[in-house]
């Protein structure tokens, strides 16, 4: 764990004051246990005694009634400072993965061919410039009514969203997730539990008269679902595609990506969640990338996927594969999906066991993106653009946009 903690770039020595804390907490219960034994034996030699005897007695009862309170009180703070810092630990970095820090990555594959405009004879425009020719984008509206990184899909936009989600859920479906609407506000426990209210917490946003936080991804209501339950092994691989809102407060990012829909505070998300045996894991990951792999080739964009690095994985994942699409207009690959492996960790923190023969024990959660909209369509205006203005659509999209080919500039 203090391996797993440097190499994240973390506090080594919380690691230290966790196994005092847990010390503390062992000793203090071992105490209480020990006061109330000798407490309960008392209690059975105080209406057998008389006299002097049972006034010595009553005496040591009520000096030992003080001692276990006190116990009792010790071993519930010692309890209750064990778990605050045992949920401040980040998982446990899988052994191979990077070290470092953001731009550490490793590069694992690159698929489909970047397109070279320039021997096509013209400059791309980028995805805000096509947005608005197709009469699909609008952000000042959207900053008028709502501020900065907010925007409205219009006309087209709307269509092309709808038709994204669709194409994503169906994918998912045929693969065998189970299709979920869920919840975008969700209570304290859920959000700790699935590890965002850590180094990602300035990036929650908390409605704090009620106590909700509105969720940046439905992999936390997804997690969140089979919370304090016992699932029998032999329904393992559970496995769930919820489409959701989700909200980010984009902390920290003050003048990056602040053109467009590429970092907004609002969008919906299509993402796979897996519950399987922690046997599983390591393969349910594999699983998880190639449908993602899956998709953004369906989609006919050229990507990488990279191995993130330890700094950069999110305190919940041991291990985390993203797929990055390239952006034309910014002349580098960007992150459009994730998929991580979890392992243990959120199923430890929100009581989520399976049961196999006798033994019950944690099982282990995934999650992978499929389709994070605002993302996908500035990748989709970009890479399939024509001089014209126009942007040709994939067929893999066609069915869900009215068998339309090519999304055409609106008049005016």
């Amino acid at each position: 764990m203090r391996a797993s903690q440097r190499a994240r770039g973390e506090d080594v020595d919380l690691v230290d004051a966790l196994l005092s804390a847990d010390e503390r907490r062992r000793s203090s219960s071992v105490r209480f246990d020990e006061l109330r034994s000798e407490q309960k034996q008392l209690g059975k030699l105080i209406p057998r005694a008389s006299g002097d005897e049972k006034a010595e007695l009553l005496k040591r009862a009520g000096e030992l009634s003080a001692a276990v309170k006190a116990a009792d009180a010790a071993q519930d703070e010692a309890a209750e400072e064990t778990q605050r810092l045992l949920l401040r630990l980040g998982n446990l970095v899988h052994p191979d993965v990077p070290v470092g820090g953001e731009d550490d990555f490793t590069v694992l594959e690159t698929v489909g061919t970047i397109r070279d405009f320039e021997a096509e004879g013209f400059t791309p425009r980028d995805h805000l410039e096509l947005g608005q020719l197709l009469g699909a984008i609008d952000v000042e509206r959207g900053a008028k009514v709502s501020g900065s990184r907010f925007y409205y899909l219009t006309g087209v936009g709307a269509l092309l969203e709808l038709a994204l989600v669709n194409a994503a859920i169906a994918q998912a479906t045929e693969a065998g997730f189970v299709p979920m609407l869920t919840p975008a506000l969700v209570k304290p426990r859920a959000m700790e539990g699935t590890g965002f209210l850590g180094q990602a917490a300035e990036n929650v946003y908390h409605l704090e008269k009620d106590d909700y936080y509105l969720v940046g991804t439905s992999e936390v209501p997804l997690a969140a679902y089979h919370m304090d339950e016992i699932v029998p092994a032999e329904r393992l691989p559970l496995r769930y595609a919820g489409f959701s809102p989700c909200f980010r407060r984009e902390a920290g990012t003050y003048g990056k990506d602040t053109r467009g829909i590429f970092r907004v505070h609002q969008f919906d998300k299509v993402e796979m969640f897996s519950y399987v045996d922690p046997a599983d894991a390591e393969a349910e990951h594999r699983r998880l990338l190639e449908w993602e792999k899956q998709w953004l080739t369906g989609l006919e964009l050229p990507f990488q996927v990279i191995d993130v690095a330890t700094g950069d994985l999110g305190a919940s994942a041991s291990r985390k594969y993203d797929c990055e699409a390239w952006i034309p207009t910014q002349g580098k690959y960007r992150e459009l999906t994730s998929a991580s492996n979890c392992d243990e960790f959120q199923a430890r923190r929100l009581s989520i066991r399976m049961r196999d023969g006798k033994h019950v024990k944690p099982l282990a959660t995934l999650n992978g993106t499929l389709c994070a909209v605002p993302r996908t369509i500035v990748a989709l205006l970009e890479n399939h653009q024509q001089e014209d203005g126009s942007v040709r659509v994939p067929e893999m999209l066609r069915p869900y946009l009215g068998g339309r080919d090519v999304l055409e500039p609106v008049a005016g």
